[in-house]
């Protein structure tokens, strides 16, 4: 893990790009996955299911029968975890809810906004060598307290054509309605589309891999709705004389861990910590089991020393970090300075895990610089805002004149007729 001492200002802003994957013809690759799985539904994802997972499945829907098995299969003590962090995510999520109020813009003129929730929504749950049930409680948890009637999760078989027993556990504890076998860029395409057995939705949620991305991407176009854009997950930390070496090395490994192209950046005034940390970097790597993964984020990875606190914040909200971890015994300082970042864990005992996990915030976040523009998943994810608004005699009184001059003046006469046949009506009475 390079360290880089006091760079000149002009290279900050390269520092910020994140790492490319070969992604050659992925466009291309996604298209026609999406394609074929428009056309032939259930066949083509059968098909595919046994190139890219290699397992051949009579059924796409998980039976009740393999709920019941899972649930049995899943120990006591991790089922009381989920159920703590369930709890914690629900209590954050719920007060999230807020009551529009009626609001009098002028003399007879209401207006307001209604949340109405997504009526179906789709979650995708990556499955693999890290099986994400932790995302099941992130997303299912809002989308049952939004009120969405339908949800649908798509998860990766394994080889034996089963899922993760503690996926389909927690699947089933936050009320996901369906659960189908399918992963990778084909459950994106089923869920987009629809298939025989398997219901479109509106809006598609959850993380995965580039094919995964793209595929979301692609499908945005065709008028289903994503959660955000996304990428490789990242960490920021910044840390002062205050920070504990151990501490930052374990929390940059944390996230180090998720993948090869995940990006774990410490930023630092301090040299000496800076080079603890490196050390610590390197034997705790030595102790993970995912080191091989581990290694390869690191190896992208970076220390920044910078001059001042100012300057580390400066970067901080050029990155715009997915998660940022302020390792401080004061960390309330640097409050006031942060714009951009997905999720910030303040103090030296906020470690990013407990967002991951059970502190009740939402660890579905914007990647790739998209904290400068993009919030994380909440309550607000599956809900629309619709707003309304009541006219009375009096209101078309106050307001009718200006709009006629303002429909005028735009060119658009029925618009403004629209106006002028109503006050003549209110004249003649």
């Amino acid at each position: 893990m390079n360290i880089i001492t006091n760079p000149d200002k002009s290279s900050l802003q390269s520092l910020t790009k994140r790492v490319l994957l070969n992604n050659e013809g992925l466009t291309e690759k996604v298209q026609s996955v999406l394609s074929k799985v428009k056309i032939k539904g259930d066949t083509a994802i059968k098909e595919y299911t046994k190139q890219f997972d290699g397992v051949v499945l009579d059924g796409l829907l998980v039976s009740n029968e393999e709920l019941i098995e899972a649930e049995n299969l899943v120990e006591n003590c991790l089922k009381e975890a989920i159920k703590l962090a369930q709890s914690n995510i629900l209590k954050f999520h719920t007060s999230q809810i807020s009551e529009e109020s009626i609001v009098e813009t002028t003399e007879g003129v209401n207006c307001w906004r209604k949340s109405v929730p997504v009526e179906k929504v789709g979650l995708y749950i990556p499955g693999g060598s890290a099986p994400l049930f932790s995302t099941i409680l992130m997303l299912g948890v809002p989308a049952k307290l939004a009120g969405c009637e339908e949800i649908i999760l798509c998860t990766p078989p394994n080889k034996e054509g089963k899922v993760n027993p503690v996926i389909l556990y927690t699947a089933s504890l936050v009320g996901v309605t369906k659960i189908f076998k399918i992963g990778g860029a084909q459950a994106i395409a089923a869920m987009a589309f629809g298939t025989e057995t398997i219901p479109n939705v509106y809006k598609i949620l959850g993380p995965g891999n580039q094919f995964v991305t793209k595929a979301k991407e692609l499908v945005q176009q065709k008028g289903v709705a994503i959660d955000m854009p996304a990428g490789p997950s990242e960490v920021l930390v910044i840390a002062d004389e205050t920070a504990n070496p151990e501490y930052v090395a374990a929390d940059l490994l944390s996230q180090a861990e998720h993948g090869p192209d995940s990006q774990a950046l410490l930023v630092t005034i301090n040299e000496n910590l800076a080079k603890d940390v490196v050390e610590e970097v390197q034997k705790q790597l030595n102790q993970l089991p995912r080191k091989e993964i581990a290694e390869k984020a690191i190896a992208n990875s970076f220390v920044l020393v910078l001059e001042n606190e100012e300057e580390c914040l400066e970067f901080s909200n050029k990155y715009a970090p997915e998660h940022l971890i302020i390792a401080s015994d004061s960390p309330e300082k640097f409050i006031g300075g942060i714009v951009n970042a997905g999720s910030v864990f303040l103090g030296n005992y906020s470690c990013e895990s407990a967002g991951d996990y059970a502190s009740g915030t939402n660890h579905t976040l914007p990647t790739n610089g998209f904290a400068r523009n993009y919030s994380g998943v909440s309550l607000d994810s599956f809900v629309k805002k619709i707003t309304f608004q009541k006219v009375t005699k009096t209101g078309i009184k106050n307001i009718g004149n200006a709009i006629e001059l303002m429909a005028s003046a735009e060119g658009l006469e029925a618009h403004k007729n629209a106006i002028t046949v109503r006050l003549k009506d209110i004249e003649n009475v």
